[in-house]
């Protein structure tokens, strides 16, 4: 099969394309036949060692995939090969096949081709845990999301327009909020060219009961001064490349609620809020709902691929096809 192959730390550019015999799954595990693989920003920050995680060398990077099942390990009675599944792991996913245990494998929801498939499960999970699970989030409230263009920041606008949230998208471009607007987002703000802070003062009645942040950086501090008394704040994730340093003291007078998300930890803790929210997001699908996949990469181009979303160039999710030469 090919494959991704990271021989050295560091940027996407020194990944290598390679050859590798087909992997065999062991007892408990399944092998998948790879038609699409999402690409996250997590994925950089693993190929590059900057991870909370890291996987030692040389391994395949790539955490999303969606496909078909090729093999069954010993004592796995299904799903039976053939089967369209899609998946997460920490690493293998840039590969044509992929080894993983069966308990991560889920139904590709009815509705969604392959390649949404490979950009769904990571990105909207991530969207309703962090709104409803751990954010607390009901309909008519005012949930800003920054980053609202990228793959987890769209998810998140789309499915908290579903769930009847007003959403205010937060984005570094007049272009990133048009995608935000066009999933649901009923106000925009440039923070390029505009102060956080105030213009969600402006455009509340009191203030945001809810942030969601994939980004940190600079701009969590004022979106955390933006809530209204008792608002929460969760964070997902950094894809600015700086964890923010928040006063406590804004957090004492607002009587706000920070959190944090990681879905690997949910998934362990929670298996109940995580069964609840694929029954959720499923029904979300039946009725239209899919990822904004916004460009579709070759396993030969991979390092281009990775390299956009290191950069924040994208919107939505890119995947790459392991069907297409």
């Amino acid at each position: 099969m090919r494959a991704a192959r990271c021989i050295e730390y560091g940027a996407p550019e020194k990944l290598s394309l390679v050859e590798l015999e087909d992997p065999e799954p062991g007892p408990g595990e399944v092998a998948v036949r790879v038609h699409a693989a999402a690409v996250n920003f997590p994925d950089v920050l693993i190929v590059a060692n900057q991870y909370q995680v890291s996987l030692p060398l040389p391994f395949t990077p790539g955490s999303e995939f969606a496909g078909e099942v090729s093999a069954l390990g010993p004592g796995v009675s299904g799903p039976a090969v053939g089967t369209p599944v899609a998946g997460s792991t920490m690493g293998g996913a840039f590969a044509e096949q992929v080894v993983v245990p069966v308990d991560s494998l889920r139904e590709v929801p009815e509705g969604l081709d392959m390649l949404q498939a490979a950009a769904f499960h990571v990105a909207y999970g991530t969207a309703y845990h962090s709104l409803v699970t751990i954010g607390g989030g009901v309909a008519d409230e005012w949930v800003t999301v920054l980053g609202a263009a990228g793959g987890v920041g769209s998810a998140t606008v789309d499915v908290a327009t579903r769930l009847g949230m007003r959403v205010i998208a937060a984005a570094s471009s007049p272009e990133r909020l048009a995608v935000a607007r066009d999933l649901g987002a009923v106000a925009g703000i440039d923070y390029s060219r505009e102060d956080l802070k105030t213009r969600l003062r402006e455009l509340t009645d009191g203030g945001v009961h809810l942030v969601i942040d994939p980004v940190g950086g600079d701009y969590s501090e004022a979106a955390l001064r933006a809530l209204r008394h008792g608002g929460r704040f969760v964070t997902v994730g950094y894809a600015d490349g700086k964890i923010p340093r928040i006063p406590l003291n804004l957090v004492l007078l607002k009587d706000a609620t920070v959190r944090g998300f990681e879905i690997r930890l949910l998934r362990r803790d929670n298996p109940e809020a995580v069964a609840a929210a694929t029954r959720a997001l499923s029904a979300m699908v039946r009725d239209g709902m899919h990822p904004h996949v916004s460009a579709v990469h070759s396993l030969a181009d991979v390092a281009t691929a990775l390299t956009a979303v290191a950069e924040r160039r994208t919107t939505g999710k890119v995947v790459l096809d392991m069907l297409r030469s």
